[in-house]
């Protein structure tokens, strides 16, 4: 005797398991979605932390660059003319043949860095002067008190509208 094939199809009682495969992937996208959201949101609080610092080593590299043109001008600084700069003066340019005495050469020097300083930051601007307590100050009051030994060199700029300030200090 021989047996014939039957077909057999079973089905699965639907009941509490069924569409649960489908619950799974749409909670497994939902996690992955919450996880790049939050790998971006690192991101951009990294771009922001790294434009932050980008602007004050533009400002210490500013501000060391005056502290050399202090440095450099010996005459001036011993004779005072780095006392108080705070607004750029236009002065004559310096040649081999029109040689600037010191107080010019500070002049000069303060009206090029300003112009860096502003060109530089966001808002920038920047003052030398004498100044006991020099850690103070805006760009609309820079605190300078023209006491003391120290030239205090103030860089001011704005980041995202929040002032922002670095001061350098330099004994002649």
């Amino acid at each position: 005797m021989q047996l014939k094939p039957t077909m057999c199809i079973r089905r699965r009682p639907r009941g509490r398991g069924a569409g649960f495969a489908l619950v799974e992937v749409l909670v497994t996208v939902v996690i992955l979605a919450i996880a790049a959201l939050g790998y971006a949101a690192l991101q951009l609080r990294g771009l922001s932390t790294n434009s932050s610092a980008m602007w004050r080593s533009k400002a210490t590299m500013l501000a060391y660059e005056a502290a050399d043109r202090v440095r450099a001008n010996v005459p001036g600084a011993t004779a005072g003319q780095y006392n108080n700069l705070q607004n750029p003066a236009v002065v004559a340019a310096c040649t081999l043949t029109n040689v600037c005495t010191a107080a010019q050469m500070a002049a000069r020097d303060f009206s090029q860095w300003r112009t860096n300083v502003s060109n530089t930051l966001p808002g920038g601007s920047g003052v030398i002067c004498l100044d006991s307590t020099p850690d103070d100050g805006t760009t609309a009051s820079p605190a300078c008190d023209g006491t003391g030994s120290q030239i205090a060199i103030k860089v001011f700029w704005s980041e995202r509208g929040t002032p922002a300030r670095f001061v350098n200090v330099v004994r002649p």
